[in-house]
């Protein structure tokens, strides 16, 4: 890994994969709703079916609803995904995995039990020839400012140090009672959808890095709405939708160079 410079935004971690095929998943809000075990099960089945030794997979955020790393407890939840996740790295696959903003306390432990690459902010990926701006899109991609408030302090270690001292059979069900409280006003103001490059703070931000450098694909989640768009000669724009609502994921073929959006729903003949 390496690292670029620049002087109108951060540097960022540039990771080398070579000539691997890609899958991207976002969103997969594990552990909220119902249907949460049949979203694990079908998601293990997609990494399962779409994914060989050789390949890499990029988590792109918020692949749980909750997650915080106690040093003796282990979140309920989501033991098909991380058997699923060490099987793929033990095979040698490599996994990166981008915290979004309900899986941002996940610090070492996928790292340690599962072998995968743990980052927590935007970084670049290179393979066959392309490169990928790619991350949650969390930091990017809301305007409301108690959203960027909350966030900073999430991400204060001393808040996160002040966390650990409480029970988890205390913070989990506070966590998700306020996650539920969210989905249900987002989904009172109707589905999300793509508002145009001018209105998205995702593009705006990839935007502004493509005056100082050339991406073939910027790839985000958070949005939960999915899109494959140019923004500028040569870059795409790709938000990967969720896993949680519509199944959406990605797939980049080194032999090809192209990055495609898919809808697993569709794949399946399901009309929900």
């Amino acid at each position: 890994m390496a690292k670029i410079e620049d002087k109108a935004l951060r540097p960022l971690t540039v990771v080398s994969l070579g000539q691997k095929d890609i899958l991207f998943v976002s969103d997969a809000h594990l552990g909220s709703g119902a249907d949460s075990r049949e979203r694990e099960r079908e998601l293990c089945l997609l990494l399962a079916e779409k994914v060989r030794p050789g390949m890499a997979v990029v988590l792109l955020g918020d692949m749980v609803d909750f997650w915080f790393s106690y040093r003796y407890t282990v979140p309920r939840g989501f033991s098909r995904l991380i058997g699923k996740l060490s099987e793929l790295c033990d095979s040698g696959v490599e996994i990166h995995y981008f915290t979004g903003n309900h899986d941002m306390w996940m610090f070492s432990y996928l790292t340690e039990e599962c072998g995968l690459t743990l980052h927590t902010d935007e970084a670049v990926l290179e393979a066959a020839g392309k490169r990928f701006l790619v991350g949650h899109g969390d930091a990017q991609g809301s305007p409301d400012r108690m959203f960027k408030l909350w966030r900073r302090m999430f991400r204060s270690h001393f808040n996160q140090r002040l966390f650990a001292l409480l029970p988890p059979a205390l913070t989990f069900p506070i966590a998700h009672r306020w996650s539920d409280h969210n989905k249900r006003r987002h989904l009172c103001q109707g589905p999300a959808r793509y508002l145009g490059a001018e209105r998205e703070g995702i593009v705006r931000y990839c935007q502004a890095r493509l005056q100082v450098e050339h991406y073939d694909y910027c790839v985000f989640g958070h949005r939960h709405t999915p899109v494959a768009t140019a923004i500028a000669p040569g870059s795409t724009y790709v938000n990967l939708g969720d896993w949680l609502y519509r199944r959406n994921y990605a797939l980049f073929s080194a032999e090809s160079g192209l990055l495609t959006l898919h809808d697993r729903h569709e794949e399946c003949g399901r009309k929900d």
